[in-house]
């Protein structure tokens, strides 16, 4: 976000943001999961293709909101995106991504294979190459923009939100004093979810054949990536228990990521980082009230 924070509970989300004169602004919205209408989209690997698909949603609803609060002055009139406008943002961020991770390695390792017969002939060879080009680039774009002083701002804010979040799962008074110090690294973050797809890629990029075009390869990449997420999202969701040494070593490579994507937060970040997560759990406990609302005595 844009000078703020968005949290989101099981169903509810809610997006904070500092006004440029400094008064917090806070964004409350109900989520309308699709698993809820369909039941069988909980269903392993599934569950994680939807959540990435409600996770740009929701997250590109939320960037639009912060940017128009965090840089509209009191009183002058914000504008919205339309749903349409919002669909093409999505589909073009996702096709950026999928272009730059994914497509330019493969076309620069296809290259480098006309000059090395062992990529030609050896599949896991050919992806394994592929696949430290896709990280390779994935962390040379993490650095580059982590030196522009906006970005610096948002890995603040990242930061401040897991400070906040490793508060309350410590079950600490949700207040700035108590929050500082803590951790601004956490295992289920979107970054680390994002270096798994790098990794899990490779494994499943390896089970397509050699013979295949460049075209083709696009293609089935293209078409494997629900796949690839599903697989990475269900490791996140192990990597959250922390009960086994495994587990352990495999969430250290997204926490040495995250030392770049997060900072240790100002104070008045990590502020607003609280007010979101505090109205987040106040939704939360709302839900818990029947339908029926209280009864008189």
């Amino acid at each position: 976000m844009i000078e703020g924070v968005m949290m989101r509970a099981k169903r509810s989300l809610t997006v904070a943001i500092r006004k440029p004169k400094g008064r917090v602004v806070v964004k409350r919205q109900d989520l309308k999961l699709a698993s809820d209408r369909l039941p069988f989209l909980k269903l392993p690997l599934l569950r994680g293709v939807i959540a990435l698909v409600e996770a740009l949603i929701y997250g590109i609803s939320a960037l639009n909101y912060s940017a128009n609060e965090a840089l509209t002055e009191e009183g002058a009139e914000e504008e919205e995106l339309s749903p349409w406008a919002l669909t093409g943002i999505m589909v073009f961020s996702l096709g950026l991504g999928i272009a730059l991770f994914f497509i330019l390695p493969l076309y620069v390792t296809q290259l480098v294979s006309h000059w090395f017969s062992l990529l030609r002939r050896n599949v896991l060879l050919f992806n394994l190459f592929d696949g430290f080009l896709r990280i390779l680039v994935f962390l040379l774009y993490v650095v580059l923009i982590s030196f522009l002083k906006d970005v610096r701002r948002v890995f603040e804010y990242h930061g401040a939100e897991h400070v906040a979040i490793h508060a309350y799962e410590e079950g600490r008074d949700l207040d700035v004093e108590k929050a500082k110090g803590l951790s601004p690294l956490h295992p289920r973050c979107g970054t680390s979810f994002l270096l798994w797809v790098m990794v899990i890629s490779i494994l499943v990029f390896s089970l397509l054949g050699r013979d295949l075009s460049l075209s083709a390869k696009v293609l089935s990449r293209v078409f494997l990536l629900p796949l690839v997420a599903g697989i990475s999202y269900e490791m996140i969701k192990l990597s959250g228990k922390g009960k086994y040494r495994l587990v352990d070593w495999l969430v250290k490579p997204g926490l040495w990521l995250q030392k770049i994507t997060t900072r240790e937060p100002q104070e008045d970040q990590l502020e607003v980082a609280i007010r979101a997560l505090l109205e987040v759990l106040d939704m939360e406990k709302e839900k818990l009230v029947p339908l029926s609302g209280p009864r008189a005595a």
